[in-house]
């Protein structure tokens, strides 16, 4: 897509993937640049980058080696069904400061606005994210998958009575083996105590969030006495031209400050991943958003959040254009994410399994059949609790547990973490006639046997 092209189409495409150069995009190495965490407590876990008409998702994670980096959380139902706490429901943990900053004149040509307070109020809420996990590499001999890291940010966005809750980016903990946080509540160098495992809560795929937890017990009380809460703002009251601030763990160096202006709202983006074409309208800002800051906050002149930063415009033809998630867009699915119950991996004898066969249903595949993506059921076998439940071949599992599911390899994932003989809930679209339907079943799965999987541990 030319500068032309841009101009005339408010529909932009951004790919997940930094590694691909006869694009023009690069990869990004933090090894030697990024600080390392010392430990990890116990929990659950140069140049510009593009040619002329390059575009990329700035991944929310500045990698080592070649990897890139799932109620209502607002001022109403917080706290009301579940006991989550964030600062308009009385937290614990300190409130972010909303006096507004003030603005002062530099010179005759432009103005300079003083974001100091804002970012002393609000960095407390912002933290880093170092995710390690595998890479898979297609080569003329096969494939192999090989360890890597990555480094995002988060966002303090509630409290419960175990657990501190982040909000960030679905692609900044996507393939993740391990997640640690870091709380740079001093804004100094790295503290070992605050470099903490977390674990994922939940995630949506198709609005690119997710919510991890840190367990109350493993943070430093020191840390918890300084580190708040996000205040939540209304993103639907911007107004274009209006000054934000943006704050991130640009290239995995630690917490940083860029700051601009609301360029446009609405802005249809699309972006890659995993094969999937993910289409939202997001907030376009010049505010610097460079890889790591995905996940990071957005706030406007109170200090109040008002966006996700996610994705970054990168030509060497095009500077300031960078893109965040409207945070009044997706209270409700933060807050789902928020509550769901807290799972470990199964170990494989125990796993829950719909004894089914299946296949990716790729956005291509979406656009040339117009089927919903997903993961199509190929073969039900006889007797397992897919069948048992009615589900058919040719359905096509959206949902999880209210999750959402883009491919087959996601809904297996998904599964190891459910116990042969709970119920889960499951959605599915079925052709009924020329289009399909949604249908929501209530499955209860499987023993590996029963449903012909063969598990390594038996």
């Amino acid at each position: 897509m030319t500068m032309y092209d841009e101009m005339n189409n408010n529909t932009n495409t951004y790919n997940y993937s930094d590694t691909n150069t006869e694009s023009g995009y690069i990869h990004y190495d933090s090894s030697s640049a990024a600080k390392q965490p010392k430990k990890k407590k116990k929990g659950g876990f140069g140049k510009t980058v593009a040619k002329c008409t390059a575009l990329a998702l700035v991944f929310g994670s500045v990698s080592s080696v070649a990897f890139m980096g799932t109620n209502y959380i607002g001022r109403q139902a917080i706290g009301e069904d579940v006991n989550v706490q964030t600062p308009s429901s009385g937290s614990e943990l300190n409130k972010a400061d909303t006096t507004p900053a003030t603005t002062t004149v530099a010179n005759s040509s432009s103005d300079v606005y003083d974001v100091s307070d804002i970012v002393k109020n609000c960095m407390p809420s912002v933290v880093s994210i170092t995710n390690v996990g595998t890479t898979e590499f297609q080569t003329f001999f096969g494939t192999y998958e090989q360890e890597s890291q990555s480094s995002g940010s988060g966002i303090i966005i509630g409290k419960n009575d175990t657990e501190l809750l982040i909000v960030t980016n679905n692609h900044v903990i996507s393939n993740a083996k391990e997640i640690s946080v870091y709380f740079n509540s001093d804004g100094e160098d790295a503290d070992e105590d605050n470099v903490i495992s977390a674990k994922i809560k939940g995630t949506d795929v198709n609005k690119d969030l997710a919510v991890i937890s840190v367990a109350l017990e493993d943070i430093p009380q020191e840390t918890l006495d300084i580190v708040k809460i996000a205040t939540i703002g209304d993103s639907a009251m911007l107004e274009i031209g209006e000054p934000v601030v943006a704050i991130g763990n640009a290239y995995g160096y630690g917490l940083s400050v860029t700051s601009g202006i609301v360029s446009a709202l609405n802005r249809e983006v699309s972006v890659q991943s995993d094969g999937q074409t993910i289409t939202n309208k997001l907030i376009q800002t010049d505010a610097a958003i460079n890889p790591g800051n995905s996940g990071g906050a957005l706030l406007n002149s109170k200090g109040e959040l008002i966006g996700i930063n996610s994705v970054k415009f990168i030509s060497e033809d095009v500077e300031g254009m960078g893109y965040a998630i409207p945070i009044s867009d997706v209270e409700s699915i933060i807050g789902d994410l928020m509550n769901k119950v807290m799972r470990d991996q199964v170990k494989e004898v125990d796993r829950g399994y719909l004894g089914i066969n299946g296949v990716d249903v790729t956005s291509d595949v979406s656009k040339s059949y117009g089927m919903p993506i997903g993961a199509y059921v190929d073969k039900v076998v006889d007797g397992a609790a897919a069948q048992k439940a009615g589900i058919q071949k040719g359905d096509i599992i959206t949902k999880l547990d209210g999750s959402s599911i883009t491919s087959y390899n996601q809904l297996k994932e998904a599964l190891s973490y459910y116990a042969a003989g709970e119920t889960v809930p499951i959605t599915i679209q079925r052709l009924d006639g020329p289009e399909y339907k949604e249908i929501t079943l209530d499955i209860t799965l499987s023993t590996s046997l029963q449903a012909g999987v063969k598990s390594e541990e038996e």
